[in-house]
């Protein structure tokens, strides 16, 4: 299986560099901005926005041919993206080009850099540490971006491939619930709690808030403080938040692998969406909104890649209100689950049941024709309930 992750590398530059790459990225934004504005709305073909626009994009803005073909590229990625969003197209920034095999190289010999800019190319010294340069030792890049930090850093992110072992096949499932109260739970009992995490979390918050009142309403010097420790502390909840998930990915994926199971999750998208039609608290939503679980399942999902073990993802209905013992809906309250079936009575954690009744679909998924007790058909459920009316009065 082949897999493409990304180097990032900062870049080396002087004064005169730094024009340069200024230079370049400003054209390159509004030769994407001109080929947006020009080629009539709907169309996302490339090749087709290529034939109408190539020509007069490299005589307006002077980029070099491949250049002016990634700028095209990108307003037709754009525009399909906004298309399946149903939004339109937003301006497109000075901070980031594209490159190729034909517009950049790398040389792993003075760990240098050469790009095509807007006159002859330019070669550029890269500032990366072992870690970067262990990735990079062997390798002949092929794509790459040109980005511009807040900042005004420079950085190119390198896109290499690498060819991974294909999962391998097993029957045992690693059924993950992932919470706020409990980031997971998997089905063999397994947690990462969330208190200390909502702890940090609120405490940014909070922090943000307060200096947010007194750069508007303090004195004159107040202001220009609460400002600059308001600049510090911008992204650090987002770092925070970035490293918590790596190390959760890191860890599941790793212990799958040496128990050689596959790895369940609920798939989970739009639920953002859903629940915030719910009523709830300004804190709760804030919680509940903040915390990037499509990061932390992006993060298992390349992680799985790298280390050969496999994902799926299964349908989350009732799987939390199932009772993983008989399958019969229970009573959720929390942390608190309590099955309502007299003749099975489970009571446990409700993260537990859930991930053990992913675990079971996800089983299902894995190797479809398998025997399973996971859900009873709906005669069962009013076979079950006509013979044991108490059931039927607390089922309804």
């Amino acid at each position: 299986m082949k897999q493409v992750f990304t180097v990032s590398c900062k870049l080396q530059v002087t004064t005169e560099q730094v024009a340069k790459l200024d230079d370049l990225l400003k054209v390159f934004a509004d030769a994407c901005e001109y080929v947006n504005g020009t080629v009539k709305e709907g169309l996302t073909n490339e090749l087709a926005m290529q034939s109408l626009v190539y020509k007069d994009v490299r005589a307006r803005f002077g980029l070099s041919s491949q250049l002016t073909i990634h700028a095209i590229r990108r307003v037709a990625g754009n525009r399909k993206t906004a298309k399946l969003l149903g939004k339109p197209v937003k301006g497109f920034a000075p901070t980031s080009a594209t490159y190729d095999l034909r517009t950049f190289s790398f040389r792993e010999e003075d760990w240098t850099v050469s790009l095509t800019m807007l006159g002859k190319r330019e070669r550029l010294p890269l500032t990366i540490g072992n870690y970067q340069r262990g990735l990079l030792k062997g390798q002949n890049p092929k794509t790459a971006t040109l980005v511009k930090r807040r900042d005004a850093s420079f950085y190119l992110n390198i896109q290499l491939e690498s060819i991974r072992e294909k999962p391998q096949e097993t029957d045992r499932v690693l059924g993950i619930d992932l919470g706020r109260t409990d980031i997971y739970f998997t089905s063999e009992g397994d947690s990462y709690s969330g208190e200390q995490i909502t702890k940090i979390r609120d405490k940014y918050s909070n922090l943000r808030s307060s200096l947010q009142q007194k750069a508007a309403r303090g004195t004159r010097s107040s202001r220009r403080r609460c400002r600059r420790l308001l600049q510090r502390l911008s992204g650090k909840e987002r770092r925070f938040q970035s490293h918590v998930n790596h190390t959760i990915s890191y860890r599941l994926v790793l212990y799958a692998r040496a128990n050689q199971q596959v790895i369940a999750l609920e798939e989970l998208t739009g639920i953002r969406e859903r629940t915030n039609k719910l009523p709830r608290s300004k804190t709760e939503r804030r919680r509940s909104n903040s915390w990037s679980f499509y990061q932390l399942r992006q993060y298992l999902n390349y992680k799985s890649i790298k280390f050969g073990v496999k994902l799926i993802l299964v349908n989350p209905a009732y799987t939390s209100k199932t009772c993983h013992c008989c399958g019969v809906i229970g009573n959720r309250n929390g942390k608190h689950f309590r099955c309502l079936n007299l003749a099975c009575g489970w009571v446990g954690d409700s993260d537990l049941n859930g991930s053990k009744n992913i675990s079971a679909i996800g089983q299902l998924i894995n190797l479809p024709g398998g025997t399973s007790t996971l859900f009873c058909s709906l005669q069962d459920v009013v076979l079950r309930a006509t013979e044991n009316p108490t059931l039927s009065r607390q089922a309804g």
